[in-house]
């Protein structure tokens, strides 16, 4: 037994014993620093501590090297040629084994095609049962070499840069870049002619100024002045830091206009680190500036046109539609109030309809005539108006709002086309002279569309909603004239088609059925004895019972009503009564034999209502029924002629009530 367990074959102990779990948890820890030992990203090598062997490596040390996993394993390190300097090596085993753990952080290794490879080592001694072994975990730190020295070299670069500033003056001089060179104490001592012409002054003005001279006029990026502090001499000499790609404006001229540079600066110090000067660039960015504020503003107007577009799209509602517009409109024109004048053919009239930013209801009271003031004109010539200034000259519905206390100064109408129809007018107002460029006209005439487009599309759905309806009723009267004529044929039943039709409807209501289910159900049930028009009067009209052969003839207007109904696309979703109110819930019923609810819901539910109605009615052969006697009628036949559930809903109800 010890033999085989120094062989690695143990003997376990029966299943769930403590020593077969203490087994699997032993193989499960092995496994797992296996796992770990073969992922992890560092280079792991293992040592005999006593002969220097080679025991183990991990992928990823093979992959740094270059070496085989058989070059490695089983040698004496004094063989393995990674080691190239083998006395630093040995020197760093030795340290090992007497401290029991060492780190050297520059190693130099080769790999096996001989380059170089600088690495770091960190090195740890176990006791292993009676051996003692070294992992070794090696680290490739070539690249933060590289990066550290790419540093050293770019801050030595800047050195002397800075060094060498004053001896390239008349090079800077021409640079297409404003260069000024400060003193300790903010004052400038140099600048080239690109930096005096941002600043608006001569070189000479320039000199001697500092931080603190009233003549420096910055803005932050979001246009907010500058506090002394924030200026990028000052925050230099504060931080002792470069500053990089700073953004701000120079308002150089006094004319409310400025310069948008790019500020980049840096602080030069002298061999016992005192500051010697500021060197601070500015690079003018006011045609990318200009760009990126144009792009801006495209994309909101974009944004603001596809905001419109899905109000436009998903509703049909043109208040909403209108004032998505409007607000969009005030926003992105940065105008105070806009209005929609609408467009009425039959009056010739343009009329309120929606309207943002008035002080007063005087807009909304007004009625335009086509050509009359300046709205008038606007959609009679079919072109934009505009007045710079209505204190000056305006229309009388434009002096009303005056009068009212609007304060309306500059104003814009611009007429609203849609398919080459005039839909109505655009109205905009500022309550300050503004000057208007031809980006924002263009925008104007873009909103404006939408406001036709907006207008149109509710006309459209309107018309068709109408056209609907009209055929709806069209559908309707049809559908009862149908029914009214089969009644001319047999006087005793005239109005059971109504009667029924209703009741239906109502008890349908009761199972759930939508607005639109109902109104096939009521078609349904209007013709649900169409198909008797095939049958003949002598058959239709005899007073006597029918004969077996009469009856077949007669059980024949279910198929008829099918036949007559279905080429009628309209009509396909009513068949269902037509055709199968005759079915029965025990499948004795015609045309089908269906049974149970292999019959639809509505047939079932008509049935019912059928011969309530039956009952209820005086007939030639017989007089109407009471209600109990009605009732317990159909109470009876449940779970043979009819539903049970559709009776039990009938009875409970209210319905089928005189």
């Amino acid at each position: 037994m010890k033999h085989k367990a120094a062989s690695g074959i143990a003997t376990a102990g029966p299943p769930g014993s403590v020593q077969t779990r203490a087994e699997q948890s032993i193989k499960n820890a092995e496994l797992r620093h296996r796992m770990l030992f073969e992922s992890v990203r560092d280079g792991i090598l293992i040592l005999d501590a006593d002969s220097e062997t080679v025991s183990d490596v991990n992928p990823f040390l093979i992959d740094m090297l270059g070496y085989t996993r058989e070059e490695l394993v089983g040698k004496n390190i004094r063989e393995v040629g990674a080691f190239a300097d083998i006395e630093d090596a040995l020197s760093c085993f030795r340290e090992l084994l007497k401290n029991g753990v060492v780190r050297c952080e520059n190693l130099t290794l080769r790999m096996k095609d001989a380059r170089p490879l600088q690495v770091e080592l960190v090195s740890s001694v176990y006791q292993v049962g009676n051996e003692r072994i070294i992992q070794c975990n090696i680290r490739d730190i070539s690249d933060r070499q590289r990066a550290d020295a790419a540093v050293r070299a770019k801050e030595e670069t800047r050195l002397s840069l800075a060094e060498n500033l004053e001896a390239h003056w008349l090079l800077i001089e021409n640079l297409p870049v404003g260069v000024f060179l400060h003193a300790p104490d903010t004052q400038v001592v140099l600048c080239n002619s690109e930096a005096s012409q941002l600043m608006g002054m001569t070189s000479v003005q320039m000199l001697g100024k500092d931080a603190n001279d009233p003549d420096w006029h910055f803005v932050r990026e979001d246009g907010v002045r500058m506090a002394v502090d924030e200026f990028p001499v000052k925050r230099v000499i504060a931080t002792g830091l470069v500053l990089k790609n700073l953004v701000m404006g120079i308002a150089g001229n006094g004319d409310g206009e400025y310069s948008w540079v790019l500020v980049n600066a840096y602080p030069e110090f002298d061999g016992n680190n005192t500051l010697r000067q500021i060197v601070v660039t500015f690079a003018d960015i006011s045609e990318l500036k200009s760009a990126e504020e144009k792009t801006r503003r495209n994309l909101e107007h974009l944004t603001a046109l596809v905001e419109i577009d899905r109000a436009i799209n998903f509703s049909f509602d043109l208040n909403l539609s209108l004032t998505t517009v409007l607000t969009h409109v005030i926003v992105q024109l940065g105008v105070d109030a806009a209005d929609v004048l609408l467009f009425n053919p039959a009056s010739r009239t343009l009329e309120y309809v929606a309207g943002r930013g008035f002080q007063t209801k005087t807009t909304e009271y007004s009625r335009r005539s086509l050509g009359g003031g300046y709205a008038g004109r606007a959609a009679q010539e079919r072109r934009m108006v505009h007045i710079p200034d209505l204190t000056k000259e305006h229309d009388g519905i434009l002096g009303e709002m005056l009068a009212a206390g609007e304060e309306l100064v500059g104003y814009h109408a611009v007429p609203l086309i849609a398919k080459g129809e005039v839909m109505g007018v655009l109205e905009v107002f500022q309550r300050t002279v503004q000057e208007h460029n031809e980006e924002w006209l263009d925008f104007l005439k873009a909103l404006a569309d939408q406001a036709a487009i907006a207008i149109d599309n509710v006309t459209l759905f309107e018309n068709l909603q109408r056209s609907n309806t009209e055929l709806f009723q069209a559908y309707d009267a049809t559908i009862e004239g149908w029914s009214r004529a089969l009644e001319l044929r047999d006087n005793e039943t005239e109005g059971h088609s109504r009667r029924v039709a209703d009741l239906t409807v109502r008890l349908a209501r009761l199972f759930g059925l939508s607005d639109v289910e109902l109104v096939r159900v009521r078609w349904g049930a209007l013709l649900h004895d169409i198909g008797k028009m095939g049958i003949p009067d002598r058959i239709l009209l005899k007073q006597e019972p029918l004969t077996e052969t009469e009856w077949s003839v007669m059980k024949k207007h279910t198929v008829y009503a099918y036949e007559m109904l279905s080429p009628i696309r309209y009509l396909r979703s009513a068949l269902d009564i037509p055709y199968a109110h005759h079915e029965k819930w025990d499948g004795s019923g015609y045309p089908l034999g269906l049974k149970g609810e292999q019959i639809p819901l509505v047939a079932r539910i008509f049935a019912v209502v059928d011969v309530w109605d039956a009952l209820r009615s005086d007939r030639v052969y017989r007089n109407s029924w009471s209600v109990e006697k009605v009732r317990e009628h159909l109470r009876s036949l449940a779970g043979t002629h009819f539903d049970p559930r559709v009776v039990k809903v009938c009875l409970d109800s209210d319905v089928l009530v005189d």
